[in-house]
Parts: C-alpha cells; structure tokens; sequence
C-alpha cells in the first residue's frame, strides 16, 4: 500500500516510516516540523534505500491536504500529526483542541473525498483518565482524560467511532500506547525532543552526556514498592511494530474500527529507569527528589492482551534494551539532529 504517514519526521513517526518501508509499503510523509527536525528525511533515507516522498506543511490546512490528496495516490494514513505535551496543553488549552482536532478533520475529509477509508490514528493511554483500573483495558468507559491534550484524544475517539457507524466503508484502527522510548538500533534516529524534556528518559539521556546538571524526581512517596511513580515503558521500534500490525489488521477486517493498547503491560519505576540507564551509559544520573508533580498517578500499565492475540503483536524490548539503544542515540548525537550538517 502507498501510506501518507502524517508527522512522520517525528519520534514515532520517523521509526514507522522505517517498519512500514520493510514492511514493503511505500510512503508519503507530511510533518509542518513543529515537533521535528528537516534532517530527519535525509536520515531517513539513508536508513531505508529509498527516497522517501515529503510534504512540508500543517494537515490543518485543509487547501494544501486536498492537493496532497489529488496529486498523490494514498491508500492509507497514520495519524501522528499533533501538539503532545500534557503540561502545555495545560497553559494553552485553545491551542490544542483548534489543532488537534482541526488536522483530524482536514485529514478525514480529504481522505473521503478520494476514496481512502483506512486509518490508524495515534491515541494514548492519558485517554484512560485517573479512575480506571490498572492493568487498563481497551474496553473501559468512560473515559475521562485529565488533561485538555488528553481530551483531544478522548474527543477525536468519538468521532472516529461516529463516523465508522455510520460510513461503514471506513477501516480504522485505534491505538492507545503508553509510554514511548528507545530509538533506532543504529543510532541514526532517535527521540529529539525540543527545549527541555518533557519526559523521563530524554531527560535522562540529556544528563547522561553532559546536556543537563541533573534530573528532577517529582515524589519518592508513592504507594510502590520505591515510592517512585511506575509506567509501561515500550520501546519505539515495538510501538512501530504496533502500527505495522494493526495497518494489515484493518484492511483485512470487517470491523469499521477497533482500538487496541500497545504496552508491555509492565510498571518500571523511576528509580529502576535510572538505574537502567546508569547501566547501560556507564555513567552516573544525579538526581534530586522534589515534590509530586499535580495529575502524577502513582502505576499504571497496559493490558495488552487484545493487541496480543488479535494483531499477533506483543512488545520484545526489555527496559535495558531501550536504555541501551537511547544511549546509542544520545551519545552519537549529543546535541539531537542539531548535530547533524544535513539540510
């Protein structure tokens, strides 16, 4: 298939990009660069052998995706394109929800338009919200995010599923994933997050080469069993794989949509993490413990169970794995793709 991968030049992106070019699928990415890098394609490139196809602009546009959609052939999208930092959208709410879902919207028609019904879309376990049971499972309602990028999320659920009732031609497949790290077994691409990290391990890996003093523990006085926060850390590659899979689920489904968790269905905490990376950089991660951060859940992890047994997919990469392979990338690229001479 001939695959628009919409923020393909980003973290998750730029590593399915990749899968799907193994995979035997051709692509087309579309990324505006807010979150990522020119030098990214260059890289990508290179990785895969193939020159791969790139439109420079922001899927709310809805003039500039019609033409992207009538110049060239797309028979399916991956809908990563979007604002994705929970604090910011905190502080500017507005931003959010006109982007996230304006770009859903632009995709959706255009995509209609030219007769191109199969999607996954990129959703996120914040979906579950602060009540739901921990293993979370796919099938729990209702869903109540806390935060206004989590609800972007919850939201445009809603209207996939509306949509898929109603034109029952569409394939669509929903993935809400837990917590991305890792990069690229060579190296070549890898997490590059832009300011200050707003995760833990890119924050890690910063301190680790020199980048950053030290690391901030936000609480060591939670209910586990080190008092730090736990999650379901899964490595990209894995999560790439996910997308992979749940693409050749749904064009071969009869389901309109269906939504599948990608996670290890393991809790890491925060001091395991760091001992983690101590491991595998060789390097000491200094830290201070400060006060719990406002909508920190103390665990949570993914059932997985469904993505296991109905896309044949289930995660392979150990902690020590993504710690290795993001030291690869940090270390070989210090200051991101900044240090790169690509244009």
């Amino acid at each position: 298939m001939r695959v628009l991968v919409s923020g393909g030049a980003g973290y998750i992106g730029s590593h399915t990009v990749v899968q799907l070019i193994a995979a035997g699928h051709e692509v087309v990415v579309v990324d505006n660069f807010g979150n990522a890098k020119p030098a990214v394609m260059g890289r990508l490139d290179t990785l895969t052998g193939t020159h791969i196809p790139m439109h420079a602009f922001d899927v709310t546009d809805k003039d500039k995706t019609e033409h992207l959609f009538a110049t060239e052939r797309i028979d399916a999208v991956i809908h990563f394109a979007g604002l994705k930092a929970v604090g910011e959208s905190v502080q500017i709410p507005l931003d959010y929800y006109q982007n996230n879902l304006e770009s859903t919207f632009s995709l959706l028609r255009a995509m209609r338009r030219h007769g191109c019904h199969t999607l996954v879309f990129s959703s996120s376990a914040t979906v579950y919200g602060d009540q739901a049971p921990v293993p979370y499972q796919e099938d729990y309602e209702p869903l109540g995010a806390a935060s206004p990028y989590g609800r972007t999320k919850v939201m445009i659920e809603h209207v996939l599923r509306d949509v898929a009732h109603i034109e029952t031609d569409w394939r669509i497949g929903v993935l809400r994933y837990f917590n991305p790290v890792g990069a690229h077994v060579s190296g070549t691409i890898g997490e590059d997050p832009q300011g200050i990290p707003n995760n833990l391990m890119p924050f890690i890996a910063q301190v680790a080469v020199g980048r950053r003093e030290k690391l901030q523990i936000f609480g060591d006085d939670y209910p586990t069993p080190d008092g730090t926060c736990q999650r379901d850390y899964i490595h990209v590659e894995d999560l790439a794989a996910g997308h992979v899979a749940a693409l050749n689920r749904i064009v071969n489904s009869d389901d309109p949509i269906r939504t599948w968790n990608l996670g290890t269905g393991t809790g890491t905490s925060v001091l395991e993490v760091v001992k983690a990376f101590e491991r595998a950089s060789g390097q000491p991660i200094p830290y201070d413990v400060v006060g719990r951060r406002a909508g920190d859940l103390p665990a949570f992890w993914a059932d997985a169970t469904r993505a296991n047994e109905e896309l044949g997919w289930h995660a392979t990469h150990t902690i020590d794995d993504m710690c290795a392979d993001t030291w690869r990338w940090q270390s070989q690229n210090p200051q991101g793709y900044d240090d790169s001479v690509e244009e």
